[in-house]
């Protein structure tokens, strides 16, 4: 589909349960790009509860920003939050399979960014993003992300039950505006 003027907005309580289709929607997506998806098993038994969604619309230290297309249909969504004076964290970043490869994950992005320096003045950017999603690292690297050498732990105890890569794990990335 075709990219569209998204409207964004800060989302309530009363989108959580959107949401939450949405990411758990978009983490599952079957798409044909080698190392996008990450691991197959993993997509297809990703869960998140509307709770959890719910908690970070609530959180003062968090925003969730939605983007809605031109028929209010929810398009993506994306987490931010300050982590200090001048920094801000990105997560939760979802778009719905229809605007899939449409720019969309650009724009989303690219708004993130934007409201975070303009609303908190923040100039340095960090996400993660699965250490199997090979493709989706480099697409952030084209966004203007690095490696930062470091990683964080995968949270295997939520997925006992499937055979993961023994080095899985978050990879961590920045951009820096300054």
């Amino acid at each position: 589909m075709a990219t569209e003027k998204l409207q964004f907005r800060i989302a309530t309580p009363d989108d959580a349960e959107r949401i939450q289709q949405l990411v758990q929607s978009a983490f599952r997506t079957e798409d044909s790009r080698p190392d996008w998806t990450g691991h197959i098993e993993l997509a297809t038994n990703f869960r998140i509860d509307v709770q959890e969604v719910l908690d970070k619309i609530v959180s003062p230290e968090n925003v969730v920003l939605i983007a809605l297309d031109s028929s209010n249909s929810l398009a993506a969504s994306i987490e931010v939050a300050k982590r200090g004076s001048d920094y801000g964290r990105l997560s939760m970043i979802a778009v719905d399979d229809r605007y899939q490869r449409g720019g969309v994950g650009r724009q989303v992005l690219a708004y993130a960014e934007d409201y975070c320096r303009r609303t908190w003045g923040v100039e340095k950017f960090s996400l993660n993003a699965l250490s199997t999603r090979k493709a989706l690292i480099e697409w952030y690297m084209r966004r203007g992300y690095h490696k930062t050498g470091e990683t964080s732990p995968f949270p295997r105890e939520r997925f006992s039950n499937l055979a993961l890569p023994a080095d899985m794990c978050f990879v961590e990335l920045e951009k820096n505006f300054s």
